[in-house]
């Protein structure tokens, strides 16, 4: 049995359940992750050998 998993659905995943425990946190959350997929976007998928 293969397992898959992509990167986005689990930081959401995480993200979501942090924002349920804690909501002050939501706005770093936001920030941090559309900090992180910018950065994945600008590199390109040839930055992680695909």
């Amino acid at each position: 049995m293969n397992l898959h998993l992509s990167l986005a659905p689990v930081i959401s995943l995480i993200a979501g359940i942090l924002i349920l425990a804690i909501p002050r946190l939501l706005n770093y959350i936001v920030a941090l992750y559309l900090i992180i997929i910018g950065i994945l976007g600008l590199l390109g998928p040839q930055a992680f050998g695909a």
